[in-house]
């Protein structure tokens, strides 16, 4: 058990309902999941590289950066956490990683997403993957519990604290002063 956040694609690549807001700008993903807010800048700034990524240092979501191509919104995403996972299953990534999104309407109501993980320390070439579908949800999806109007956001956050005390109490339920494993 660990506090960390989840990373991405996982975020993305989670079941839970994720809400785009568009600001002058930036682009803001806010996913249900663990109240995770991302940025991606629209404002034409290039990706920090080098020595500039250096002084940015590392975040769970990265820093990302979108343009148009077209029809389709192309997100490069670089400065990633290396805790943080790529999938449910574990799979790993380095500091080094940069993810390539790209965001298509295929119909009014209906987006195609597809991603490919360039990771030079762990893949000899880019891992391109299969595409995906999203859809707008329905108003009357938008519920939690049967009320309707609330967005079912739950209040569920992860306290290091909390979580170490619960670590030893699982480990010596019975306070028998037992080693840590």
């Amino acid at each position: 058990m660990k506090c960390d956040p989840q990373g991405l694609p996982r975020l993305i690549l989670d079941n839970e309902p994720t809400e785009w807001i568009q600001l002058p700008g930036r682009l803001l993903q806010f996913f249900q999941w663990g109240h995770m807010l991302r940025e991606i800048w629209m404002d034409g700034r290039e990706l920090p590289t080098g020595e500039n990524l250096d002084n940015a240092g590392t975040s769970w979501l990265g820093m990302s950066v979108g343009k148009w191509e077209g029809d389709t919104l192309v997100v490069n995403t670089v400065g990633f956490d290396d805790r943080t996972w790529l999938d449910i299953h574990g799979f790993p990534h380095t500091t080094e990683m940069r993810l390539e999104e790209r965001y298509r309407r295929t119909a009014p109501d209906t987006i195609e997403w597809t991603f490919t993980i360039y990771d030079p320390k762990i893949n000899q070439t880019p891992w391109e993957s299969d595409k995906k579908t999203f859809r707008r949800m329905a108003k009357n999806e938008v519920s939690y519990f049967g009320w309707e109007g609330f967005s079912g956001f739950l209040e569920s956050y992860c306290v290091q604290s909390v979580e170490q005390e619960f670590n030893e109490r699982v480990r010596d339920p019975a306070g028998l002063g037992l080693q840590k494993r």
